[in-house]
């Protein structure tokens, strides 16, 4: 996946997308009026922009996603630790928990997956 920046306005009718699709183009614009406040124009151009960078298509008035929702946030999620953290993802890890402390279970969580990283 190419790198896709899309601010918060976009992410959010990203997850309307994903949530709704396949979905007619007047029944989006109905949703993100009563979701978002938008007016018919406002969604049109929000469609078009995400068309343009490869996220959304409009097929005969159908919108549907081009990258399944998993798959560009996990393409995010690594863009991040890439930009922030020189691509280290221990020094993401030790970021995220100085500051927000994990509770047991995740912790748990968290090791199974290491452990069956391990386990190949």
């Amino acid at each position: 996946m190419q790198d896709m920046e899309l601010g918060a306005v976009q992410l959010r009718f990203a997850d309307i997308v994903w949530e709704h699709e396949p979905v007619a183009s007047g029944d989006l614009v109905k949703i993100c009026e009563k979701e978002l406040s938008w007016k018919k124009p406002t969604t049109y151009t929000v469609l078009r922009k995400l068309c343009e960078k490869g996220l959304l298509q409009n097929q005969d008035g159908i919108v549907t996603t081009l990258i399944p929702k998993e798959e560009f946030y996990s393409a995010r999620s690594e863009q991040i630790v890439e930009d922030s953290y020189q691509g280290s993802l221990p020094a993401f890890v030790a970021s995220f928990i100085s500051r927000k402390k994990l509770t047991s279970e995740e912790a748990e969580e968290i090791q199974k997956m290491i452990d069956a990283f391990k386990k190949g």
